[in-house]
Parts: C-alpha cells; sequence; structure tokens
C-alpha cells in the first residue's frame, strides 16, 4: 500500500490497475464480513428455534402428564423469558445481515418464519389513501385512468380500542403514453412490520417502563381478541431496538459529555444454566439542574454479569469531569492521575454516609425489632442532627448557580464541616473498632477528603440522589420479571432505561414520545435526528401548542 505521492504510479494503466486492486481488495473484506453476518444471524434464528422447540415440549408435556412440581410451572416460564429474548437477538442479527448483505452485493440470510395470519375481520378498517398525482410525472399529461390500488394493512392501537389501519397507494396509468405511476411506499417503524408505531411505543414501555413482560402482554392482548405471540412481540422488540439505535448513540455522546456525572449501580439476576448469576445494571446521570445548569438531563444505563472494576472503566473510559458515586473500589481506577484523557474527580455522596448514622438512631423502627433490637445509639442520633443542619442549608440553594452555591458552602457549611470532623475524631478515639457506629465513623473519616470536595465545586451535589433514583423503577421491576433472559436482554433492557428514563427525567410522556419518534425516525435524515432527542422534542411540540 503506497503512503506517499512519490511511491504513487505515474503511469494511467498502472494507475488504473492499482485501483483495481484496491476495489477487489475492499469487495472481499465486504463479503467476508457480510458472511460473518450472516452466519451469527443463522446462529441466532437457531437457537430462537431450539428455545421455542423446548417450549412447546414442556407445554406438551404438561398437557399430557399434567403439573407434577412448582418447578415446573417456573421452567415454563423461564422458557417463556428465553425464548423472548432470543427472537429479540435474531432479529437484530437478521436486520445487521441484511445491511451488510447490500454493501457487499452478496445474497443475505433470510430467517424462516412462521406464516403470519390474517388481521381479524372484527377490527375496523381505516382507510389513509395517499394522493395521487395529477399528472403524469414522465410526460406531463393529465389524461390518467385508475388501474387499481395497493393496500398495506398495518396493525395499530388507540387507547382499548384495535383497529387496521390500511394505507392505499393507487395506480395510475398514462393513456399518452402508457407509463403507469404510483405514489411511493410509506416507512414502516420497523422494516417489514406490520405493527403501528404507537402499538410498538405501548409494547416497550410497558415491558421496560412498567415491567410487564411480553408472555403478560401477550395474554391480555388474547382476552381482548388479537392474538400476538410472545415470538412476534418479542421480534419487534429487536427490531426496535435496531431502528432507535442512532437516537441513544445521541443520548450517550450527551451523557458523557458532561462536567459531572451522577454514577451508581444496582443488581439484577441473568439466567445461567440451572441458576441465575447476579449481574449489574450501571447508571450514569447527567443532570446540572442542581446548579442552574442548561444542559438537557439525560440517563445512560448499561449491563454486566458481574461487578468487575473494568466495566466502570470501560463505561467512562472518554470522561474526565466529576463523578458522584458511592465508595465502591471499582471507581479507584478511574481516578488515578496518570488516566488518559485524564483523571475523574470523586465526590461521594453524604446520604450514604448519613444511612450508616440512621440505622442506628431510628427510633421509629426500633421498637418493631423486638427485644433483640440494639439500643438507639446517641452518638449516631448527634451525627444525624450534625448531617441534618448541612442538609438543610444545601437545600436552600438547590437551583443557584455554581458561583452562589459555593460562596454559601464556604460562608454558611463549610464551619460546620470543620466542627463534625472534629466531633468524629474525638467520638472514635473513645470507641472499640468493634462498635457499629465506629464503623459508620470510619467510612467517613477514611475518606474524608472526598466527602468534603463539594466545599471547593459548586458544580458537586451533597448525594449521589440522582442515580438512586434513576434506578428506583428497576428496583421495584425485579419483583414483576424476576431476572433477565440472557446477558443479551440485559443489555436490550438497559439500552431502552437510557430512552425511557431520559424522557422521564425531560418531563415527557415516554410513550408518547416513542411513538412519534418511531413514526418519524426511518424517513428522517441522519442531520435532522438530533430534533428526536426528548429536550428538543418537548420543546418543539410546546411550540405547536402555543401556535
Amino acid at each position: 500500500m503506497t503512503n506517499t505521492l512519490t511511491d504513487l504510479p505515474q503511469d494511467l494503466q498502472q494507475a488504473h490497475a492499482m485501483i483495481l486492486a484496491e476495489r477487489a481488495a475492499r469487495t472481499e473484506v465486504e463479503v467476508l464480513l457480510a458472511a460473518q453476518k450472516n452466519a451469527l444471524a443463522e446462529a441466532s434464528a437457531t437457537q430462537a428455534l431450539v428455545v421455542h422447540l423446548k417450549l412447546e415440549i414442556e407445554k406438551l408435556k404438561r398437557e399430557l402428564y399434567g403439573t407434577r412440581s412448582e418447578r415446573k410451572a417456573r421452567l415454563l416460564d423461564q422458557l417463556e423469558m428465553q425464548l423472548e429474548d432470543a427472537e429479540a437477538a435474531a432479529s437484530e442479527d437478521e436486520l445487521l445481515a441484511e445491511k451488510a448483505a447490500v454493501t457487499a452485493h452478496v445474497p443475505s440470510f433470510v430467517r424462516r418464519k412462521p406464516a403470519r395470519k390474517p388481521f381479524p375481520a372484527h377490527l375496523p378498517r381505516e382507510r389513509v389513501v395517499i394522493e395521487a398525482p395529477s399528472s403524469c410525472p414522465c410526460c406531463g399529461s393529465d389524461k390518467l385512468s385508475k388501474l387499481g390500488e395497493d393496500i398495506t394493512e398495518t396493525l395499530e392501537v388507540i387507547p382499548r380500542q384495535w383497529k387496521v389501519v390500511q394505507t392505499v397507494r393507487e395506480k395510475f396509468s398514462c393513456r399518452a403514453c402508457e407509463q403507469i405511476t404510483q405514489p411511493p411506499a410509506p416507512f414502516h417503524a420497523t422494516p417489514r412490520g406490520f405493527m403501528g408505531p404507537h402499538l410498538l411505543a405501548m409494547m416497550l414501555f410497558e415491558k421496560f417502563g412498567q415491567h410487564q413482560p411480553l408472555n403478560r402482554q401477550s395474554e391480555r392482548y388474547g382476552r381482548e381478541g388479537i392474538d400476538l405471540s410472545v415470538s412476534t412481540l418479542a421480534d419487534q422488540v429487536g427490531a426496535c431496538t435496531m431502528a432507535l439505535r442512532p437516537l441513544h448513540a445521541l443520548i450517550e455522546a450527551h451523557v458523557l459529555h458532561a462536567e459531572r456525572l451522577h454514577g451508581d449501580d444496582t443488581t439484577v439476576p441473568i439466567l445461567a444454566k440451572g441458576r441465575t448469576d447476579t449481574g449489574r445494571v450501571w447508571t450514569y446521570v447527567r443532570d446540572d439542574r442542581p446548579f442552574g445548569g442548561s444542559a438537557p438531563p439525560a440517563a445512560l444505563f448499561y449491563a454486566s454479569r458481574d461487578r468487575t472494576k473494568g466495566h466502570p472503566e470501560r463505561h467512562l473510559s472518554t470522561f474526565s469531569g466529576i463523578l458522584q458515586a458511592d465508595a465502591y473500589g471499582g471507581y479507584n481506577g478511574l481516578y488515578d492521575p496518570e488516566r488518559s484523557p485524564g483523571p475523574v474527580t470523586p465526590a461521594l455522596c453524604w446520604a450514604h454516609a448519613r444511612r450508616k448514622f440512621f440505622e442506628l438512631a431510628d427510633i421509629a423502627a426500633n421498637p418493631r425489632r423486638g427485644k433483640d433490637a440494639a439500643p438507639i445509639s446517641p452518638i449516631a442520633l448527634e451525627a444525624v442532627t450534625r448531617i441534618d443542619a448541612i442538609f438543610d442549608i444545601e437545600r436552600k440553594i438547590n437551583g443557584l448557580d455554581a458561583n452562589r452555591r459555593l460562596q454559601t458552602r464556604q460562608e454558611q457549611i463549610k464551619p460546620l464541616v470543620i466542627s463534625l470532623e472534629a466531633w468524629l475524631k474525638a467520638e472514635r478515639a473513645n470507641l472499640s473498632r468493634h462498635a457499629p457506629v465506629a464503623q459508620a465513623i470510619d467510612y467517613m473519616l477514611r475518606r474524608w477528603k472526598h466527602f468534603t470536595t463539594f466545599l471547593d465545586d459548586g458544580r458537586i451535589c451533597l448525594t449521589n440522589n440522582a442515580a438512586e433514583r434513576a434506578l428506583r423503577g428497576l428496583a421495584l421491576g425485579r419483583k414483576s420479571w424476576l431476572f433477565a433472559g440472557s446477558e443479551r436482554g440485559a443489555d436490550r433492557a438497559a439500552f431502552m432505561y437510557t430512552l425511557i428514563v431520559t424522557a422521564k427525567l425531560n418531563d415527557i410522556d415516554p410513550q408518547a414520545w416513542l411513538a412519534d419518534t418511531l413514526t418519524r425516525i426511518a424517513s428522517m435524515p441522519q442531520r435532522e435526528l438530533a430534533d428526536l432527542l426528548p429536550w428538543n422534542w418537548k420543546s418543539a411540540n410546546i411550540q405547536k401548542m402555543a401556535a
């Protein structure tokens, strides 16, 4: 390969030969990548088929022999969750194979699917006729005669009412030149999709926002007279994930470009062979509103099968601002002064520290603990009182600009922090290292430098509650869906949580936003995708309502 102008051939034939050789090499690489994508799509389709057959076998066994144990009943639920993730993964891989095949000009892998059932006849039909041209686009003649029409049926849902939208594209032929003309087919929310964007948005929000697994949604739709299997719904989840991926990338870039992030994680069981692994869902929240920042809030989620330190280091590989988090040791690598692109500034959460004292001084909960409850610790009670005085001042300056917050902290909060440190050291000197309150004191004193970072920077918050609020819905949803069916299923859930939680942070209805986004994203140019971000979408809707 030539790298300088002097290495380029001077002869025209040699230049043509070099260009052809480079084109051939590029084509060979594209064909190889397309073959790999086809193989991956074929493997995913096979995996989905295997899980589907396992589920059918277990259902037949239960019909023949009955349910012999509670474990058998749970096994069906597990298989349905696995089928859901396998079908969604197969749909994603098939679309990736199609994109690679278009570039390489090779046949794409096509997953065999059962024949689609016709839509129920009892559903009302709404005709949406695309306006036909008034003149022939070929010769300009207005002598057009209708030949017929093509109808595309899309299943759509209105709250508590189902309907089938018929999109009609009329065909006309020109009497002057016999040229046939017809409007182009509209874009679907998903490739080869037959569900409308409002139905897709409702399904996604129910699954990831309201924590209703697809098998429960399928049962509910069946009671309303609509037969949509779990496999069909899962296929559309995977297709929607692919369609929304460019928007997710914009949110990810927006979050990681922040000056300050809130970071936290929570447990998520991930299905493994014969058991579940204790996986993790990580969140990083950008919210500049407490110090008067103008950047819109957003949340970014990732999933992993374990809690090793490599995960936050990979998530924040391009971030070098302030990280508000707990004292988890996995973040320590981010604080390295020699880190590239720069060290992360740690800011620990006072709510975590206060909680350790509050558990030892909770007067209301202590009688419920019974006779064996430990007595209320007067030292812990005093510590909570002192910390609450700091919180009282902090609430008054919440929302002010960073400079005014810093000034108030230096004048009013810093003396309280200095007094608290001296008092903690004096009390710790009189306690045994095994005393529960001593462990709470040590938690703060050993990390005192990172706890007091907020006194020198008005952008830092006193707590990490923004990240904990982002994870609250996930913690509640665990009781509904029990576990993630696979690691890819956990990644897909984190992907959708990013979109839904970001919409909530911007005070918009996630379902309405998803519906409008799925309606427009397929036909929207790449340069205009930023208009679909939740904060831009909200601003545009406010202007429309005002007009």
